[in-house]
Formats: structure tokens, sequence, C-alpha cells
């Protein structure tokens, strides 16, 4: 049998460092088409159930479309979830694995072509480690760091301790040994993640180990280690100290990037949420820190959100104008205490989300046009997706993907523009679209 690959990654960027291990077990496989492939891999995620349907979606679109030799694997959050209901649902999938075996998948697809039958969850978490070959993909230059696997937090809506259980942290020399690693292959800008990223090395009695990880990131640099830039996502209320931000404020290589899913302000549905409502402290320091961003998360609608809880969410967006914000219908999700509360009607939801959406969509768009005219610091990561005229590039604070993409679609140098780090003018706002001129390269 050839070795042709095709993999699809959904969810969030957990979720591609997983897949990315298992393009390193498989790197033997040449990537090819859907239609062509010997094997093809659905990387699922099962968070709320819009990410359910997409994944079962995407399973049967590959069911219709894949040869019919070719064996389809169902991986991640879902298959860990709901192993037995695709299997009886599904019967045509060939693998389905949960979150425990992405660095063994090389083995289970050799066991089914020798005609076994795989399907099995519930076999642990996997967590990736320095020693885990791993494939980026995506970029020349950035690369994501998973710090740890689970969640120690007892969010009532949130369905991932029940299969990712309790945080699980790699250790500090791990992470730091990843980065020196993907440094030698050339990648330079870093995004570190995980559930809940600020209670890092909590499991192994140290409290704030965000504070470590940049402290030895900020060593290896000054050791010469090129790393250029580096941020962190997924910071939790709780356990984000004013350390911590310091940390960020004083760093020459992270960011001043703040992530930091709310979920609400309203101390009424953060109560029914199981979350703390201190954190106005913290968003404080943020804005106060030089060139910040920050960034958060809202769900709207969750069970005993009130019209008064819900304006209060308003007046506070209003305020403090976020630089982004990911807004979320609430998910009525099984086996959380959440779906045991009454719940708020869909039709209200929606009106409340729209609401919502277009407070922020005028500040979002007020943001942007104050933007023309700046000179700022990008990172140029090659050919953009809307087109061949145009170089991708973002603010070197940003994420890739989620805040933004900066069209070059000029360039003052005398030579073309290679992934890396520049100085950009922005010259236009065409509706979302930012365009730019790259004026000169950074050393």
């Amino acid at each position: 049998m050839s070795k042709k690959l095709h993999l699809i990654s959904l969810g969030c960027t957990k979720n591609l460092v997983d897949s990315e291990v298992m393009l390193g077990c498989l790197a033997q496989y040449e990537h090819t088409s859907l239609e062509e492939a010997d094997v093809v891999i659905v990387n699922t995620c099962g968070f709320i159930e819009a990410a359910k349907q997409e994944s079962i979606q995407t399973i049967l679109n590959a069911l219709e479309y894949k040869r019919d030799d070719a064996i389809l694997v169902a991986s991640g959050c879902l298959s860990e979830r709901y192993a037995k209901e695709l299997k009886e649902e599904i019967p045509e999938i060939d693998i389905i694995v949960g979150v425990g075996a992405y660095d063994r998948i090389d083995a289970l697809i050799a066991e089914r072509k020798r005609g076994g039958q795989i399907c099995q969850n519930q076999r642990g978490v996997f967590l990736a480690n320095e020693n885990h070959k791993r494939i980026i993909s995506g970029s020349k230059i950035h690369a994501y760091i998973k710090l740890s696997e689970g969640c120690n937090q007892k969010c009532s809506f949130c369905a991932i301790p029940s299969f990712k259980g309790k945080l699980h942290s790699r250790t500090l020399e791990s992470a730091l040994k990843e980065v020196q690693n993907l440094v030698k292959m050339g990648f330079r800008d870093f995004t570190f993640i995980a559930q809940d990223s600020s209670s890092y090395l909590r499991d192994l009695g140290i409290t704030d180990g965000l504070v470590g990880l940049i402290e030895g990131i900020e060593s290896l640099a000054q050791k010469g280690l090129e790393i250029r830039s580096a941020r962190i996502l997924y910071l939790y209320p709780s356990t984000t100290s004013l350390r911590l931000i310091e940390s960020i404020r004083n760093s020459s290589v992270f960011q001043n990037y703040f992530d930091i899913p709310l979920q609400h302000t309203s101390a009424n549905v953060l109560g029914a949420m199981g979350r703390t409502g201190e954190f106005k402290h913290l968003l404080e320091a943020m804005r106060k820190t030089p060139h910040s961003f920050v960034r958060t998360s809202f769900i709207i609608g969750h069970p005993y959100e009130s019209e008064e809880d819900f304006e209060h969410l308003c007046s506070f967006i209003e305020s403090f104008k976020f630089d982004r914000m990911n807004l979320f219908a609430y998910s009525k999700e099984e086996g959380t205490k959440s779906a045991s509360m009454p719940q708020i009607p869909q039709k209200i939801i929606q009106a409340r989300l729209k609401k919502i959406n277009e407070i922020f969509e005028r500040q979002y768009k007020h943001g942007l046009k104050a933007t023309l005219g700046q000179e700022i610091d990008v990172i140029v990561d090659g050919i953009s997706q809307e087109g061949e005229y145009f170089y991708s590039a973002r603010d070197k604070r940003f994420a890739p993907e989620i805040d933004g993409e900066i069209l070059i679609n000029d360039n003052a140098l005398s030579e073309p523009l290679d992934c890396g780090y520049y100085v950009a003018k922005i010259t236009e706002i065409a509706g979302d679209d930012v365009l730019g001129c790259v004026l000169r390269k950074q050393e």
C-alpha cells in the first residue's frame, strides 16, 4: 500500500499541536488531497455543540470523498467523549481513538492494516514533550508550545475536565528544551498554550509557573538563542497574578499581549458559572502596560443571566474597550452542572449575542482606523491566502490567525520579502482589510 496522508485538524491550537505530533509520527507519508490519500485523519473537537456538529460533518464528508480502500481515522476530543456512539452511528470509521494516543498513530494504522479493529479511549491524555517529533504546519517562523493538559478549574459550563482530567504540566526544562529545538529548525516566534496557562506547574507545587517560564526564555535569549517574540494564551483570572503581568511587561521577548477569557462580568452569572469575579485589578494592570493588547472571551446566555446581568456586561465592554473579543452563545453540554440549570431560550440568547457583537464591531472598526498611518513592528509569514499579490503579515504582538492579518501590497525595500521581522506602515483600511507597506527590515 502506498503512503499518502490527508489530515484535517479541527478546533483549537492545542488540538493543532497534537495533529503536528501525528504528522511527525507519519513523516514518511506524502501529504495529498483527501481523494488521493491512503490514510485520512480527522482530529476532532468536542468542546461545544457547534464543534461536535462540525466534527461529525467533517467525518461524513471524508467518508463521501475518500477512496474506498483508504483508512479513515477519527481522533481527538469528540472521539474521546463519544467513542462508542461514533462506532455505532458511523461504523465505516476504521480507527476511533481519543486524546491519549497521538504519538502511537503510526502503530494503530499498522494494526488496522493487519485487520485489527480499533476503538479506544480513556487511555490517559497525551502531552507532547521535547522528544516527540512534530511537523509544524502553517508557518516557517511560528510554532505553538503546549504547556499542560487538563484543568483543575470547576467551571459549571465546561466538559473538558470530564475527558481531559486534572491539570498535568510538563516540566519547565521540557518546555525550554522544545523551544531550543525549534529555534535550531528556524522558528523564532512562539505562542504558549494550555487549557489554563496561568495554572502551569501548580500541580508540581509551583504557584507562578509562567513567571519561571518567562525568566527561562529571557535567559536563553540573553545567552544568544535567537528567540525574537512570544506570547501566552488562555490566562485564567483566579490564577493570574500582578507579578505575572509585571514579568510580561519587563520581558524583552514576550509581547505585552494578554489573553484572559473572562466569560462574563456580572457577579451573579460568574457565580452560576463557578468562576471568580476578581479581575478588574488585573485588567487595569494590563491596560497600564505600555503598548498592551488585551483579548478576552464571553459566553452569552448562560443560565441565570438576567437582562440586568446582560446590560452589566454590555456596559463593561463599552467602557473597557478590549482589543479583541470572542463571543459565544451558551452551549448546553451534557454532564455539566450548567446543563441542569434553567435554560434561557435560544431566541433571547441570539438577540443578546447580536447586540453585544454590534458593540464590539464598532470598537473594532474604530481601532482599525486608529492604526492608519502608523509604523508598526510586523512578522511577515509568506504569501497571503487573499491572493498572490499580497504578503501576509501581523503585528508582532498578535497571535497567528485570531488577531488579524495585515495585507502587504507595497515594499520599499530593494529585495523581495521573506518570512521574518519588518517595520511596516499602515496605508489603507478597506472594510475589515488592513493594508500596509514594508519600510525596512528589523535586524
